[in-house]
């Protein structure tokens, strides 16, 4: 299965709160990562010829993103972020879970405005990630990574009028 083509933001339609939603997570993150650590966002990440991805958001050393390249290696990603659409549900729960675990990206969140929800990743291995927690959005997540304590405030993070639970 080839997931590069669906897997990039061009290609597919995407709602307001997808876009707000990664702006809103960079907008907080960054000023907490130190100076050698950079984002890349919607940048190619073979991961073998049938796997390509373009995570939302992740986690690269600076010096390597100011190469400016058009695609990275996953052994340079640190830390990968999703925000789920419509059309990337199994993709982002699913299929990326294992491919991110089985390079072995320390950590790996999966922000659903469609729900209101984060799921967080940790502890990769061959099958996937071994550690998982499902939080509703509302309050302050903080997540230990190797790039050290990341604090995000998710009260802020845009939720679908229509996600279950909502009014």
């Amino acid at each position: 299965m080839t997931v590069s083509d669906s897997d990039r933001l061009h290609s597919r339609p995407r709602s307001p709160f997808h876009k707000e939603t990664i702006i809103r997570l960079w907008t907080q993150l960054e000023p907490q990562l130190a100076p050698e650590w950079g984002f890349i966002s919607d940048v190619a990440i073979p991961f073998s010829g049938d796997f390509e991805f373009c995570p939302d958001l992740a986690v690269i050393p600076e010096a390597e993103k100011n190469r400016n390249l058009t695609s990275y290696s996953p052994d340079l990603v640190e830390l990968a972020i999703e925000v789920v659409s419509p059309s990337s549900v199994r993709n982002d729960y699913e299929v990326k879970n294992k491919q991110y675990a089985g390079r072995g990206i320390p950590n790996y969140l999966i922000f659903d405005p469609r729900t209101g929800h984060v799921v967080t990743l940790w502890n990769p291995g061959p099958d996937g990630y071994q550690g998982r927690d499902k939080l509703p959005y509302g309050g302050k997540l903080t997540v230990e990574t190797e790039l050290g304590r990341l604090t995000i405030d998710t009260s802020r993070l845009p939720v679908d009028p229509e996600a279950p639970g909502r009014s």
